[in-house]
């Protein structure tokens, strides 16, 4: 995993996944059931765009959901891509 990817944190305070770049916040937003995390919303700040960060918050993310034994459900686009980008992580479906 890369150090971006490894540096994601679960602010469970905000439900959201964070990743700190450069002075900006990335994060994506989730709603927590029994068994999966419902990603419904990623954002990169404006200046750190067209870098990959979101990749990276949502590779971080899968990673930290994998480790606590649960699933994800994409609800927003940009994970549904990235799953299907990375199928190594389907698994991960719920």
């Amino acid at each position: 995993m890369s150090d971006l990817a490894l540096r994601v944190r679960d602010n469970t305070a905000m439900n959201r996944y964070e990743l700190d770049v450069d002075g900006g916040v990335a994060f994506a937003n989730y709603r927590r059931t029994t068994t999966a995390d419902i990603i419904t919303h990623t954002e990169t700040p404006r200046a750190l765009r067209g870098r990959g960060i979101a990749s990276e918050l949502v590779k971080g993310a899968l990673e930290l959901i994998r480790g606590d034994g649960r699933k994800v459900i994409a609800g927003c686009s940009f994970v549904v891509d990235y799953i299907e980008r990375h199928p190594e992580q389907a698994d991960l479906a719920g």
